[in-house]
């Protein structure tokens, strides 16, 4: 940002006293005050240009303001873009050039290197994004290596792509580019595909805490007991415990039928020797847990541990380390939550 006192350029004769240099726009009907040290500051690109314009202007013995070009904006676009470098930033007083001129701003910022007024024009233009202008913002953002306003045109066109197929802008790219149109398509194929990947994750991810949840309830049922199970010579808790409806009570009702059930291919009874032996696995006191086949679990699992391991035991050993790693987690949130808690 420019030390010397702000100044709005083409504003009287203040601006015209301390600008010595003219920009003129292709069409050169208008001439636009501005200092050439607040623009150099501002821009690498016209620091280069004005060392070369006031070089050549010197050799040549030119009197007057050096002249710069700025081609392919309207002269009010050009003197917004002079007025917001001058201003070094995009303040209360710099709304209305921003709101009116933003998406040609941006293409300057773009084309002179001009970092912070670029990130305020993707600002600006995302800010009123519809899905009339999606399609047309998504090119210029592409143009324009502005990666912020191209992810917003992304997830406007994933989540409003039937209103945007209505558009002119859409027919005009099927018709007319239609190598765009794939690459666009094709993005929101991959936005999708990442979105069912992460909901298939976060599901994964429930099944992970639930089987979690339920190795703590089946270790509580089977070492102090609870309203209905109980170890061996013990009754079991009166008083149901935190977990009671949402996962002991349904693991109560699976132990009693596991004991009365005598089908050789019942679907919870094999429930039930996939939780023995999945807490086998996570257990690191096997000889004196007291959950049922327990020990016997573990060293079978240490048999086929001294065997090549095939598909299945490199399946069975992944769900068990997603199931420490879960249970890992839970703990350390619950810890936090009972930090947090304990300070309240």
């Amino acid at each position: 940002m420019c030390e010397a006192p702000r100044l709005r350029c083409g504003a009287g004769d203040a601006a015209a006293a301390a600008a010595d240099v003219d920009v003129v726009t292709t069409g050169g009907r208008r001439r636009i005050p501005a200092r050439s040290s607040v623009l150099a500051s501002a821009s690498p690109v016209l620091a280069s240009i004005l060392e070369r314009r006031l070089r050549k202007d010197r050799e040549s013995g030119k009197a007057g303001r050096s002249v710069l070009r700025i081609r392919g904006v309207t002269d009010d676009a050009a003197a917004a873009f002079v007025r917001l470098l001058d201003a070094g930033r995009c303040g209360d007083g710099e709304e209305d050039d921003m709101e009116k001129y933003a998406v040609q701003v941006l293409v300057l910022a773009h084309a002179y290197q001009v970092p912070w007024l670029k990130r305020a024009c993707e600002g600006a233009i995302g800010a009123r994004l519809t899905a009339d202008s999606a399609v047309d913002v998504l090119q210029l953002a592409a143009l324009c290596d502005a990666p912020r306003l191209h992810l917003r045109c992304t997830r406007l066109l994933a989540k409003e792509f039937a209103a945007v197929e209505r558009t002119e802008a859409w027919r005009f790219l099927q018709e007319n580019d239609p190598w765009q149109e794939l690459q666009v398509l094709q993005g929101l194929h991959e936005a999708d595909m990442r979105r069912r990947k992460w909901r298939r994750k976060r599901a994964e991810q429930r099944v992970y805490v639930e089987l979690s949840e339920a190795m703590d309830c089946l270790d509580h049922i089977c070492t102090e007991g609870c309203t209905e199970v109980g170890p061996a010579g013990r009754a079991p808790a009166p008083a149901p415990c935190a977990s009671y409806a949402t996962t002991c009570r349904g693991l109560q009702l699976l132990i009693r039928h596991f004991s009365q059930c005598h089908r050789k291919s019942c679907a919870r009874c094999q429930r039930m020797w996939q939780l023995l032996r999945l807490h086998s696995a996570l257990c690191d006191r096997p000889d004196s847990c007291n959950t049922p086949l327990c020990k016997r679990f573990k060293q079978k699992e240490q048999e086929k541990a001294a065997v090549k391991a095939g598909d299945d035991g490199d399946k069975w050993g992944l769900l068990v380390k997603k199931v420490k790693a879960a249970r890992v987690f839970s703990s350390l949130a619950n810890r936090k939550q009972m930090s947090s808690t304990s300070q309240c």
